[in-house]
């Protein structure tokens, strides 16, 4: 039986998804929490490789399992009395033998999260990026560069390897609600610290560090930009979306 995850965490301590030898993440305490659950070594695939100390308000992930004595849907209470409590499943349900959390995605959202203040925020900043005041006018002009199949290699690890660089972005938004400021984006999907640079290209746009119509060529020149990437904290899978 194949099995679809909708999942929360906090990411402050775990080091990302993904099973790691030294540390632990989300990915291990899931497939913990199932063998206890199962007796089953059960290896969970999960949407994307959120990074350590990143958060998720909707990853997904899929697993199959041996039996069928648990449904489906009860997969995710199950699991929630055994997994800690910085990590909850919202809901689980059956999915098609075939559906596979990273490769059947299609879209998938993240938002990236400052405070504007002049000192740290003990509330926020487990969640928020510290910044100084922003100008958003300028930070949505320059976002509007993102939109659109692009190459973005400027925008990524520069010891990241991978097949292709070139990722579609349908939408780039920047909204402000009180001293939060959010940078939200919808791709088809993100390179490996591809969110993070941009937020961290944008704050410097805000600041007045950079001009907006810089990122048109940043993302011309298609090497490691000049921005620096934006802390893990403020960053959240909001959510993922499949056909």
């Amino acid at each position: 039986m194949k099995v679809k995850l909708t999942l929360e965490y906090d990411g402050t301590n775990y080091c990302g998804w993904q099973v790691q030898p030294n540390g632990n993440t989300v990915q291990a305490e899931l497939e913990k929490a199932l063998f206890s659950l199962t007796g089953e070594k059960i290896s969970v695939t999960g949407s994307g490789r959120t990074d350590s100390g990143v958060h998720a308000k909707g990853q997904v992930a899929s697993f199959s399992v041996g039996a069928e004595n648990i449904p489906a849907e009860r997969y995710a209470p199950a699991l929630n009395a055994l997994l800690p409590k910085d990590i909850r499943a919202l809901k689980s349900g059956r999915a098609a033998e075939d559906f596979d959390a990273r490769r059947s995605a299609r879209k998938k959202t993240y938002r990236y999260t400052f405070y504007v203040s002049a000192t740290e925020r003990p509330l926020y900043m487990r969640y928020a990026a510290k910044s100084r005041p922003l100008d958003l006018e300028k930070m949505r002009r320059a976002a509007a560069y993102f939109v659109g199949e692009k190459d973005f290699a400027s925008f990524c690890a520069a010891d990241s390897a991978v097949k292709s660089t070139v990722r579609r972005i349908y939408f780039a938004e920047v909204e402000a609600e009180g001293e939060l400021v959010f940078f939200t984006v919808c791709g088809s999907g993100f390179l490996y610290n591809m969110v993070r640079i941009m937020a961290g290209l944008l704050a410097e746009v805000g600041e007045g560090k950079i001009p907006p119509e810089r990122v048109k060529g940043i993302l011309e020149e298609k090497k490691r930009c000049e921005g620096k990437t934006a802390p893990a904290a403020g960053l959240c899978l909001l959510g993922v979306e499949y056909d």
